[in-house]
C-alpha cells in the first residue's frame, strides 16, 4: 500500500444498520488478505468489537486523546475502519477538517472513503447534503441498506439525483436483506458472518448453526461483496490488491466462507 487508507462508516441518522456494513467490510478485506484494523465509536460498550474482538478498539470519537489514538497511528501496512456512532457522522467529518486530516486526503497523502449509510426518508437524503462538502476529496459510497422490507419509494430518480450528484465519483451500493432469523443467529452466536458460515465459533472451536440458515448468510454475503467488487472497493487501498473474482464468499476466495 502507497498510502494509508481510513474508511468511515457512518450516519446522522439511527437505525439503519451501518454496524452490519461495516462487519461486511471488515469480512471483505480479511477474505483478501489486507491488513485492517477498526474502531468503534460505540463507546464505551461497542457494538462492532463484540463480532470482531481482535482488531477494533472501542473509542469516544468526540475526544481528543482516543482522536490521536486513531489518526496519529495510521499505517500504510493496514486499513484503517471507523465505524462512527449514530449521529457523529457530520460532527466526525468536521472534526476531520480541523485537524486537517481532510487537507492530507486533497493532497493525496491519504486515502478516504466514507461509507454514508441511508434511510428511505426523505431526511436521508438531506445528509448527503451537509456531508457533500467533506468529501470532496475522497471517496463517497452512498448505501442504501435494506435492513427491512423498505423499498425506498419516496426516492423519486429526480430528488434523488438533484442530491447524489453534489459529490463528485459518487457511487451507490445496494445492501440486500439478510433473512431475520438468519441475522438473529448470528446476532446470538455473536461471530463475523464468514464465521457463522463456516459454521465456528467465537473461539475457532466447531459450531452447531444450523446449515439452512447459514446457506441463506453465505447467500447475502456473496451478494454484498459482489457489490463491493462491482463498485472496485479494493481500489480505495491499491489498484491490484488481489485478482479480479477472489472475492466473493462460499465458492469463490475468502475460504472461511465455505460451510464447515
Amino acid at each position: 500500500m502507497a498510502k494509508p487508507t481510513v474508511i468511515i462508516v457512518g450516519a446522522d441518522k439511527g437505525g439503519v444498520g451501518k454496524t452490519t456494513v461495516s462487519r461486511t467490510i471488515l469480512d471483505y478485506f480479511t477474505g483478501r488478505n489486507v491488513p485492517i484494523r477498526a474502531f468503534d465509536t460505540e463507546s464505551p460498550k461497542g457494538t462492532l468489537k463484540r463480532f470482531h474482538p481482535d482488531i477494533t478498539e472501542v473509542v469516544d470519537v468526540t475526544q481528543v486523546p482516543d482522536q490521536m489514538k486513531i489518526f496519529d497511528t495510521l499505517s500504510e501496512s493496514k486499513v484503517t475502519l471507523i465505524d462512527v456512532r449514530a449521529g457523529l457522522l457530520s460532527t466526525t467529518l468536521a472534526a476531520l477538517r480541523d485537524i486537517g486530516f481532510l487537507e492530507s486526503a486533497k493532497r493525496g497523502q491519504i486515502q478516504l472513503g466514507v461509507f454514508h449509510i441511508v434511510g428511505p426518508s426523505i431526511a436521508s437524503l438531506n445528509e448527503i447534503a451537509e456531508i457533500a462538502p467533506f468529501v470532496t476529496d475522497g471517496k463517497y459510497y452512498l448505501v442504501k441498506n435494506f435492513i427491512n422490507e423498505t423499498s425506498f419509494f419516496d426516492w423519486d430518480e429526480t430528488t434523488y439525483n438533484s442530491y447524489f450528484k453534489k459529490i463528485k465519483d459518487a457511487v451507490d451500493i445496494t445492501i440486500p436483506k439478510l433473512n431475520e432469523m438468519a441475522f438473529e443467529q448470528v446476532e446470538l452466536a455473536s461471530v463475523p458472518f464468514v464465521t457463522f458460515i463456516a459454521n465456528k465459533g467465537p473461539n475457532g472451536d466447531g459450531a452447531n448453526y444450523s446449515f439452512v440458515l447459514r446457506g441463506y448468510v453465505r447467500h447475502w454475503l456473496g451478494n454484498v461483496w459482489a457489490e463491493f467488487d462491482r463498485v472496485k472497493l479494493p481500489d480505495i487501498v491499491a489498484p491490484s490488491v488481489a485478482p479480479a473474482g477472489k472475492s466473493s464468499s462460499g465458492e469463490r476466495g475468502g475460504g472461511q466462507a465455505k460451510s464447515g
